[in-house]
Parts: C-alpha cells; structure tokens; sequence
C-alpha cells in the first residue's frame, strides 16, 4: 500500500507550488531591501564625511581645537543615532579627538605597518560601515604642486562609523512581512486543497470499501447510489463484476464437485497401483543388491588368478626365452592387465552403485602422489612421442589429509585417457588453488591434451555408465566406458566437481577441483636444497610449458636460473665468460640424429662442472648413449622434483650416504645396508653402530624414500621403521617387496614397542623379522649377520663402557645406561640427550594439546614418536610412563582412563628440564 493517500496527493500538490513561490519571491524582496539599505548607509556616510573632513581641515591647520571640537561635536548630534562615533588621528596613528569614545574605539585606527588612505576608505564591520578620509598638510603646498594634493603629506585621518543598527530593522521587518505573506498563501492553499478533497474522498471511500467487501467474499455487494463524472463510470463496472462473479462462483463449484469425484476414482486406482509398485520395487532393490553383490565377488574372484598370471608371466619372463616366447608372454602381461583394469573398473563402479566407496583421511604429498602417477603413464606418453609436463602453483602446501589412492586414480583416469586419445602434441597437468581457511586448501587440476577432441554433442554421455563419444571408439582405443564416471564420483566425494571443455580436432581439457585438509603438524622437507642455495644453473627446455613450470619449481630452490627455450639461447649462454655449476638440458632424442644430441652435450659440458640431461623416453640404450656422451646423469621426463633434487643435490651434500673404508677391512661386514627412521637420533645412532661393523648403508627418513633407494641400488639387509610420515613402514615394505631391486632381501622392522599381536602383523606384511628399540648393539649385529648374510660370522664384541660423568645431576638420568645404549661413545650420548632436551618442550606442548582435544590416534602418535627417543638416551623412567601409555592407547583405553600417566609424564619431563637447566643453556 502506498503511503500516500490521494488526499495527502492533492493537499501537497497545492502546497508545494504556493510554498516555493513565496519562498522566491520573498527571497528576491528580502535581498533587495536589503542591498537598498545598505547603498542608502554608504550613500550617506559619503554625504556626512565628505564636508566634515573640510571642517576638521580647516580647523586643525589653524589650530583651533574649539572648533574641532564642536565641528565633530554637532556633525555627531546633527546625525545621531546614525554616527556611531567620530575619530580624530594624527599620522602616527594616536588619537586626537573622537566624539564618542568606548574601548572598541581603538579598533578603529589603522596599523603602523599600513599605508595611510589618501582618498575616501570604506570599510565593512560586523554592525557597523567605517569611512576613512584622509587630511593633507597644506602647509608645504608650494605654487609648483598647488594641484597635486595627492602628493601632500597627510597630516590627520578622520574615521566616521556609521551603524547598521536601523537597517538590520528594516531588513527583519522585511523578512517578517515576507513570513506573513507565505503563511497566509499557504493557509489558503491548504483552505482550498481541502474543500476540494472533501468532494472527492466520500466517492473513493464508497469505491475502496465495496472492493473490499468483494475480496472478503461478500459477492452481494451492490452500490445503488449515483454518482458524477468518471466515478459512475467506476460505480457501474464494480457492480458489473459482482454479478460476473457470482455467476462464475456458482459454475466453478459445479466443475469442483465433479472433479472431486472423479479425483476419488482415480486415487482409489493410485492405491491400488501404488500397492502394486511397492511389491514391484522391493524384488527391483534385492535383484539390484544381489547383482552389486554378484559384482564385488566375482570381481574379487576373478582379480586373485588373474594377479597369479601376471606374476608368473613375470616370474617366465625372467628365464631364457625366444623371441617369439617373449613377444607371447608380453601380449598375455598386456593382455592380463588391461583385463585387470576392466575388472578393477567394475568393482570401483559396483562399490558406487552400492554407496560403499569409503575415503580414506590421511596424510600424504601431493607432488610425490602425482608424479606416482605420471610414472606409470609416463611410457605410453613415450611410446606416442607426446610431450607429458606437469605444473604446480609454488603457493599450494604439498602435505595434505585425503585418501592420496582415490586422488590417483583420478589423475590415471585423465591422463591415460589424454594420452589414448592424442596422436602428437602434448598432455599438460596443471595444479593451482586457493587456502579457504588455516587448515584446508581447494585445488583445482586441469588435464589439457591436443588430441582429437570431443563433439559437443556427445559431452554430457561421456559422464554416464559406459558411455563413450563414439559407439566405434571401443574398437579403436579400447576401454569400458567406466573410467569417467568413477572418475566423477570420487571427486564428487572429495567436495568437488569436474567439467569438459572440448572441441574437434582441437584437443580437450579435463578439469576438477577438491577439497583437501592441510595437517596441523607438517614435516619438514626432506629434500637436499641447502647444498643448491646460489648455484648457477643452466637450463634449456624448448616446451613452453614444462620450461615455466621447471624454472619455477629451480627459482623456488634459490638456484641462479640461466632460461633458455631454444638453441640461439642456448649459443649466448655459452658465450658468457663464466662457466655454470651445473647443466639441466631437455632433449628430444631422434634416433635418427643422435650425433647432434652428443655434440650439444658435449658442448654444454664444456661450460658446466655437472651435466644433466632430461630425455622423453625410459629406453635405457638412449639413456647411456647420454651419459656415455659426457652428462653426469639422465633422467626421464616427466620432471620428477625429488628425484631431480636429489640428483643435482649428490656432488655437494655432505650428508649422503657414504662407504667407509678403514684400514683393518676384516673386521667388517661385507654387507650393505639401508636404514630409514624419521627420528633423527634414532637414525644417528643406527649410523654410528653400524659405521665400524659393515662396509657401507644408506639412510632415509620416511617410507618413500625408502621405496625410491630400493628401486635403484640393491641391499644385502634393509632396516625399516614402522611408524613414520608420508609413507609407514609397512607399506614401504610391501611396495618393495613388489617392485623393486630388493624383492628377496630380507626386511627387518624396527619398533619402539610393539604388542604380540603387531608382531605377527608384521611378520604377515612381509617382514623377515623385527627388532625392538632401545637396539642393542650386539642384538643387531646378530641379526644382520643371520639376515644379511648366512656364511658369514662376525666377531661382535661388548661396548668398552668409560667412566665419565653425567652433563647435569638429576634423578631421571641413567647415565651408564645412557652409554651403553650409545655404544660407549660419550660424544654420541651427550647428543642423544641434547637432542632428546631440546624436543621436550614441542612434545609437551602437543601432549597438551591432544588431551585437551581427547585425540586417541594423535596422542598415540606423540607418545610412540617420543618413546622411540627415550630408548637411546638414558631416562628409564619417562621411557617406562612412555611405555605404560603407548601399551594402553594400543589397547583401546581413551585419554580419561591414563589421565594420571600422562600428567606424571608430564611432571618428570618438567622436573627433567628444571634439572637440566633453561632450553637456551641446553642449546
């Protein structure tokens, strides 16, 4: 409703014109009077001052102070109240005489720093005019100068003030009339609006309340009474409604009754079916649950001999066979793993149908889970000479929380089928996103081909059950329809979407977006970029893409970048007169022209003191035609970042891996072995009690790593962590087991504690055996030489424990047992329990932090990573609260049930620190 009504319409529209009109015309007047009065002050101040300046004249140059007196005395009287006052002066501004003197008076003269006026000054203040005359001393006018008296000294200056008091009168008076005038036109006004509003309101009334009765449903209304103009025009169509709408009132309740009728009819025949459909819909959801069923069994069942086949046709593959046998064992491999694939796809899909896919949430890193998946892809890529590079925003966290399985195989999916897909060109991966809180990030992926694209058409049915662009496309690339659709319901699970932006003959670009936490703890980065800080580079890479994306990632390490994307820039870099520290070339090997590739090495070897090359093949004769040219190394594209790293890392670091040679080499273990633990005590003592008993081991700090050592270098003994990030030891242990060049070396886990029941889970995932923390030397020993190596026995002698003294008093300390868990080495124990001091304060702080947050898996976490820490260093009673606590975390107790553990836990740790001292003085 509005809120004005149409009377407040009229009453306005009379007011508004009438009110502004006066406001002008009163304005107007108002202003005029006023400039009027103010010309008639100045015209009489011109009048007044004009005679009595020749009055004062006359009367100063004779001296004559009684008539200057009463020359300025009646001129004030004459004029009164107009003067206000009359002010003599003498030049040096000091007064003479004034007619009426009050102590604003002195505002009136002019300041000494002013000129005095030589003609008639005019002045306005804020209640009064001020006129200011100046009088000449005619007493130097000279018969030469007797008309330029402008150039006579001046002698006095009078000032008249004239008050504004009776024009400010006038002018009120004025304004007053002005108010009167207006009120008066708007009285009328109003006087006039409402007679006329009176004689239109009564109408309106009768109008408004007989719609109001015909909204209320009182269809009787009638209006019998006449009425004038345009108003019975309204009168006669609101009664012609009413008779419309009771005539179609009692029509529409005639169609109401029949519909209800037959609406009974019908919904007796609904229930019936309804009945029917019901029945109809339970046998549908059990043949629907069976045949999920059926799906997930069968796919079990077939996918265990299937596996038996792919692993003897590797195991008959490495006997001495014919060609012609190979070429039959390749296309069974190939054979079983595209049906492998198939059945994995169909049990992905049944698990989807079912609503069974459950996700997994724990921690993995990004960039090493992709590049797994480039890895395998990598070949096929290969094999089709496309161009596989993969690009990764420098601002996305590469530790997150998901299921690192699922987000895989999506990758796989678009990828592969990129590569299926695209006869030349390039396949590029690119990753970027945005943090939308401390604690989680959305990324978004996109997988961009130059392929044959995809028509428009078609794009909605490839995201549906074996659906595929083509009904021929099966014939040609192979595949069951089920990968996108998989594909789309993971990422679906993973909070987010995927879209298609394709077009024929111009390639297709998959993309998807998904939510990952980041870990509230994140570990440090394992990767050796200290060695690389300010290492001058030389990089050559002609694709655009992988060329951006490898300069970023070198830029991101503090390497001095030298880019080059082709051979004319590759020439000037060569012409500076420095040489680079190390070389990276991409090269597209032709086997055609393999001379030019050896000439480019040779020439880049010239000017870098190392020489890496990155080739788009895993073929191991190009590989050494490389290395056999002059590189250091070569790597296959596309650009693994650890491996890279770690490559350009090797000839600097001082922390690789080295093989001791001592003078008396009898007395080692001709063995070499691999330890990984994340713990860095824990793996520096490993060190130094392996160091003097076998010729040479590796190190590494998580399972990858681990993994990755072990597909490249052959060990006779591996010592493998349980509990660690990124990868944990069992899986590491079975990823080696599978594929690598350790598949027969036995595997020995090492565990701060471990239940009876986990020592049997481990000895069934794989491990030959287990080893206990705190590791004693001679237990170890023992068994590296029963695993390692069976013909051989070494001569292990007990630790000559020395006598010294601990670093501080304290009742936690077993200072012996703190050597003997060191080996006797007191430089190694005073580090151990350094080490152990300075990692006290975080645990205590993440302690706190998971009791407050009653956080079993997070407490259990701390706990096992700190007891592991405890076993070398000497403190039997915190290992021992560290012990009892793990062993009921273990056991399903909740954080309540060991709540007097902990906080003793807590105490000792505290009463440790006080004993040792403030952190600072530890450090």
């Amino acid at each position: 409703m509005s809120r004005f009504g149409l009377r407040d319409w009229i009453i306005l529209l009379t007011l508004v014109p009438t009110l502004a009109v006066g406001i002008i015309l009163g304005s107007y007047f108002t202003l005029t009077r006023y400039q009027e009065l103010n010309d008639f002050l100045v015209e009489q101040g011109r009048t007044i001052a004009t005679p009595l300046a020749n009055a004062v004249e006359h009367a100063l140059n004779e001296n004559n102070v009684a008539e200057l007196k009463r020359v300025i005395s009646d001129t004030h009287n004459q004029h009164a109240p107009l003067i206000k006052s009359i002010v003599l002066y003498n030049a040096q501004h000091q007064l003479i005489l004034t007619s009426n003197y009050y102590p604003e008076i002195e505002l009136l003269k002019f300041d000494n720093g002013n000129a005095l006026p030589k003609q008639l000054y005019i002045k306005q203040l804020k209640h009064s005019i001020l006129f200011s005359l100046p009088i000449f001393d005619k007493s130097t006018l000279s018969q030469e100068s007797l008309l330029i008296s402008q150039d006579l000294p001046i002698k006095a200056y009078i000032n008249l003030e004239i008050s504004t008091d009776r024009a400010i009168i006038a002018r009120q008076s004025a304004m007053l009339f002005s108010i009167i005038m207006i009120s008066l036109a708007i009285a009328i006004g109003l006087v006039i609006a409402f007679r006329f509003t009176n004689k239109l309101s009564d109408p309106i009334k009768k109008l408004v309340f007989a719609v109001d009765q015909l909204k209320s449903g009182e269809l009787d209304t009638n209006l019998p009474q006449r009425m004038t103009g345009e108003f019975e025009i309204l009168r006669r169509g609101l009664n012609d409604i009413a008779e419309n709408m009771v005539t179609q009132k009692d029509e529409m309740q005639k169609h109401i009754d029949q519909a209800i009728s037959d609406y009974r009819e019908t919904l007796e025949q609904y229930e019936t079916q309804n009945i029917k459909l019901n029945f109809a819909k339970r046998e549908a959801q059990r043949a629907n649950q069976v045949k999920s069923d059926f799906l997930a069994k069968m796919s079990h069942e077939l996918r265990t001999p299937l596996n038996g086949v792919i692993g003897f046709t590797r195991q008959l593959s490495k006997t001495p066979l014919n060609k012609h046998q190979k070429d039959y064992l390749d296309t069974i491999e190939f054979s079983a793993k595209s049906l492998l694939t198939i059945i994995s796809d169909i049990l992905d899909f049944s698990k989807l149908e079912a609503g069974a896919m459950e996700l997994e949430h724990i921690h993995f890193q990004l960039r090493d889970t992709i590049n797994e998946a480039l890895t395998l892809l990598a070949p096929n890529a290969h094999d089709k000479k496309i161009e596989l590079s993969l690009y990764i925003a420098k601002d996305i966290s590469d530790h997150v929380i998901g299921d690192p399985t699922r987000f895989k195989q999506i990758l796989i999916n678009l990828i592969s089928n990129a590569i299926k897909f695209t006869e030349n060109g390039s396949v590029t991966i690119d990753v970027t996103g945005r943090m939308l809180s401390d604690y989680k990030q959305t990324l978004l992926i996109s997988v961009k081909d130059t392929g044959i694209g995809i028509d428009a058409n078609k794009q909605d049915s490839l995201f549906l059950a074996f659906g595929q662009a083509d009904s021929s496309i099966t014939r040609k690339f192979g595949g069951t329809g089920l990968g996108l659709i998989i594909t789309k319901h993971l990422v679906e699970a993973m909070g987010g979407k995927i879209s298609l932006n394709s077009a024929i003959g111009k390639g297709s670009c998959f993309t998807f977006n998904a939510e990952l936490e980041i870990p509230k703890h994140q570990y440090a980065v394992d990767l050796p970029l200290a060695p690389l800080e300010q290492k001058r580079i030389l990089f050559f890479e002609p694709f655009e893409h992988s060329f951006e994306a490898a300069v970023e990632l070198l830029e991101s390490w503090q390497l001095n970048v030298t880019p080059c994307t082709s051979l004319g820039e590759l020439e000037d870099a060569f012409s500076q007169p420095f040489n680079f520290d190390i070389g990276l070339l991409a090269i597209d090997i032709d086997p055609n022209d393999l001379q030019a590739c050896r000439d480019l090495i040779k020439r880049c070897r010239e000017k870098c003191d190392y020489l890496y090359v990155l080739v788009n093949t895993i073929s191991h004769s190009y590989r050494e035609v490389v290395v056999n040219a002059g590189a250091d190394a070569c790597l296959s594209k596309p650009m693994n970042h650890r491996k890279l790293c770690h490559t350009l890392a090797a000839p600097y670091r001082l922390d690789h891996p080295t093989i001791s040679t001592p003078t008396n080499t009898d007395e080692k273990l001709p063995l070499k072995a691999l330890v990984v633990d994340d713990n860095d005590a824990n793996l520096r003592l490993m060190c130094a009690l392996l160091q003097d008993k076998i010729e040479s081991f590796d190190t590494a700090h998580n399972g990858a790593q681990a993994v990755s050592l072990a597909k490249s270098r052959k060990y006779d003994v591996i010592l493998l962590d349980i509990q660690m990030p990124i990868m944990d030891g069992v899986t590491a242990c079975k990823l080696i087991l599978e594929s690598s060049l350790n598949e027969q070396t036995p595997i020995i886990a090492v565990t701060a504690h471990a239940l009876s029941s986990e020592k049997e889970s481990l000895l069934s995932s794989g491990f030959t055996s287990y080893l206990t923390k705190p590791i004693d030397e001679e237990i170890l020993m023992k068994t590296i030489a029963e695993f390692g190596s069976k013909d051989y026995q070494p001569k292990v002698q007990p630790a000559k424990l020395i006598s010294s003294e601990p670093p501080f008093e304290s009742m936690m300390i077993d200072w012996q047992l703190a050597l003997q868990r060191a080996g006797g080495k007191e430089d190694l124990a005073n580090e151990m329990l350094s080490m152990l001091l300075l990692s006290i304060p975080e645990t205590q702080k993440l302690i706190s932090e998971a009791f407050a947050e009653n956080n079993n898996n997070e407490l259990l976490s701390i706990i096992h990573k700190f007891h592991g820490a405890c076993c070398y260093t000497g403190v039997p009673k915190i290992k021992a609260l560290a012990e009892t606590i793990e062993t009921a975390l273990k056991q399903s107790q909740t954080v309540k049930d060991i709540e007097p553990e902990i906080f003793e836990l807590q105490d000792c740790l505290s009463g440790l620190m006080q004993d040792a001292g403030a952190i600072q003085n530890v450090e």
